[in-house]
């Protein structure tokens, strides 16, 4: 996905590095802001959300300089770009992700066994999550225009995501304790904050999967777009339908479509490319599509036959 803005306009409308750059920012600051009150309130919740903060950090990093890579224009070795470089970003965000809700469940587990290891002063983490819950909700609105449109950001957005529900977590678990007095609930908000990872990070990693694999996009349908060839004035049939993704946004598809033989040697096949193409990209967003036009006649010297 090229580096363009967002129609929305205003921060929202920047770059999808910009974007990443400021939500980089605010992570950062959270991070060091959560880490020093973990140490001085002794909680594991906060703990476990700045270490998700410093994760996200990391993860934003790679995330900006895939997107720097993915904006390299094309050349004779990498004929497509290097769009493929923010599913390599997003890969690396859902690795980490399973990592830190492998972390987070282990601490939370040992702390639940081990009581005398729960010592913590409520107010301070409370006052530390609601800071934490209302940065994370400034970056995600920042990305969630940008989301939609790049699959690198959307893993970035998905990760501010669990930090705000874990700041939620934890700001919950301060309140018990605050009010009960049951120091366990710092270790419960620690598990719920694994628990609530490890479907987007699955979600994510199955999206990267399908792009890899070069699976059809989600939404996309070979069915309708084969009947939409086969509406074409002058198309008589259509074989060979090649539908895939370089990475979220940026579908790719191939087909060989048969043409009349009196259109085609009429010459009418230009323009009845024109208007192949013209109905991919109107009806199903598809910029790039390449047609082999043949007559009624021809024989395929490939035996193995596709969708």
């Amino acid at each position: 996905m090229h580096d363009h803005a967002s129609p929305s306009g205003g921060l929202r409308g920047a770059s999808n590095r910009r974007l990443l750059a400021l939500s980089l920012s605010i992570t950062a600051i959270v991070m060091v802001v959560q880490i020093v009150g973990a140490v001085l309130s002794g909680s594991l919740a906060l703990l476990a959300d700045a270490v998700h903060m410093f994760t996200d950090a990391a993860a934003l990093v790679i995330a900006l300089i895939a997107s720097a890579v993915a904006a390299r224009p094309a050349n004779d070795r990498r004929t497509f770009g290097y769009q493929r470089a923010e599913v390599a970003g997003a890969l690396v965000n859902g690795v980490i992700l399973i990592v830190l809700a492998v972390w987070v469940a282990v601490e939370g587990v040992r702390r639940l066994l081990k009581p005398a290891d729960a010592e913590v002063t409520g107010g301070l983490m409370l006052i530390v999550a609601v800071i934490g819950l209302l940065a994370n909700a400034v970056a995600m609105w920042l990305l969630s225009s940008a989301q939609k449109r790049s699959i690198n950001v959307r893993g970035a957005y998905l990760e501010v995501l669990g930090d705000l529900l874990g700041s939620a977590a934890v700001i919950i678990a301060a309140v018990v304790i605050l009010f009960t007095g049951w120091m366990q609930a710092d270790a419960v908000a620690s598990l719920l904050i694994a628990a609530m990872i490890v479907p987007r990070a699955i979600g994510l990693l199955r999206e990267v999967a399908s792009v890899l694999s070069e699976g059809t996009p989600k939404g996309m349908q070979v069915s309708e777009i084969r009947q939409h060839i086969l509406s074409t004035p002058g198309v008589v049939d259509v074989h060979d339908v090649h539908v895939w993704q370089l990475t979220r946004g940026a579908p790719v598809m191939s087909a060989h479509v048969v043409v009349d033989d009196d259109d085609f040697r009429g010459g009418r096949a230009g323009g009845i490319l024109h208007e192949l193409q013209g109905c991919l990209a109107t009806h199903f967003d598809v910029e790039h599509s390449t047609f082999q036009l043949e007559p009624a006649g021809h024989v395929e010297h490939d035996d193995a036959r596709h969708a």
